[in-house]
């Protein structure tokens, strides 16, 4: 009797003992960590991104919300607007029935500097590309009026602005189907430099051109396809890249982006179509980058969408996990 009842003992020290073993509590699926595609579940395209001084990512997009929306969020997953860059009364006029697409945010010289497009559908050799100013990432924006329009500068299609800095030099690349393009800014940004050139640097298959630079390569970001069309449309993300700000960009296999050759990266899948026109690459806490783009929704196709994905690397070439949106991931970390 008193040797079952030793045994018994030891028997629920040993229990004891191994359940109070440490215990690996990662879980399988915390969905405290994931956020699910779309992060905007209403139109937003062609999405330009900034992180402000006050720590906030501030998003503005073409205005399918009249005078072009401005949203801002923490975590680049939960999006509140904030308001919009014009009024009725502050909004551009150049051309004057124009709407306001494809805009491009920066920060220059001390002051939010921000480029946009002004077109009217098919007005090719009318429309072109302003910009305007604030203090402040949410504005009030004060409008400085165009830098060109297509029939000045002699590009057809003159939209989709990019503003790129390169060793002390202010550069804007532009276009849409027509060629894109370069020139040289002045000073403040805010106007073509006196006897500035135009240059092409990719041909007629791009829109809405960003340019990210790495590890001593510049990347060109563009769309291809059509981009309106809803549940039909065709636009893909594509990128080819150079050592050169000006080219040439090239495919994996060296082929030119001039002649219109480069690699698919994100593309359409059950969920999501017309995949494109891109925002500036950010940062999370942890070093990991991130892309915004446009896709129109399967399960809400009106309008176009804001869809974020990571960006990953391999070979020093971009790629998005299954080079198509995302349904759910893991989240960007802010510490």
């Amino acid at each position: 009797m008193i040797r079952l009842v030793t045994f018994l003992f030891l028997i629920t020290v040993f229990t004891s003992c191994k359940s109070a073993e440490p215990v690996d509590n990662k879980p399988v699926n915390d969905k405290e960590n994931i956020y699910k595609n779309p992060v905007v579940n209403y139109s937003l395209p062609d999405p330009t991104i900034i992180r402000a001084d006050d720590g906030y990512f501030y998003l503005f997009a073409t205005e399918d919300t009249r005078n072009m929306p401005i949203h801002r969020s923490e975590d680049l997953v939960n999006w509140e607007m904030t308001g919009t860059a014009f009024t009725n009364a502050t909004r551009p006029t150049f051309e004057p029935n124009g709407g306001l697409w494809a805009p491009d945010i920066n920060f220059i010289d001390g002051k939010y500097v921000l480029y946009y497009s002004m077109s009217v559908w098919g007005g090719e050799w009318t429309c072109g590309i302003g910009v305007a100013t604030a203090d402040k990432p949410e504005g009030p924006y004060t409008d400085h009026g165009k830098l060109f329009r297509s029939n000045e500068i002699n590009v057809q299609n003159s939209i989709d602005p990019f503003y790129i800095e390169e060793e002390g030099k202010k550069y804007l690349f532009w276009g849409s189907f027509r060629g894109i393009y370069a020139i040289e800014l002045s000073d403040d940004g805010l106007s073509l430099k006196p006897g500035a050139e135009k240059q092409q640097v990719a041909g007629t298959a791009y829109e809405g051109v960003y340019i990210h630079k790495r590890n001593g390569y510049y990347y060109m970001f563009a769309s291809i396809g059509s981009c309106c069309e809803g549940l039909n449309s065709t636009y893909t993300t594509v990128a080819g890249r150079s050592d050169n700000l000006f080219g040439p960009y090239l495919d994996k296999q060296g082929r030119s982006m001039m002649d219109n050759h480069h690699e698919i990266i994100i593309q359409k899948n059950q969920k999501f179509v017309g995949t494109g026109h891109n925002s500036e690459i950010v940062q999370d806490s942890k070093g990991q980058d991130w892309i915004f783009y446009h896709a129109v929704s399967v399960d809400n196709p009106k309008g176009r969408v804001l869809v974020m994905d990571q960006v990953r690397w391999e070979n020093d070439w971009p790629y998005i996990e299954g080079g198509s949106p995302s349904f759910e991931a893991e989240k960007p970390i802010f510490k």
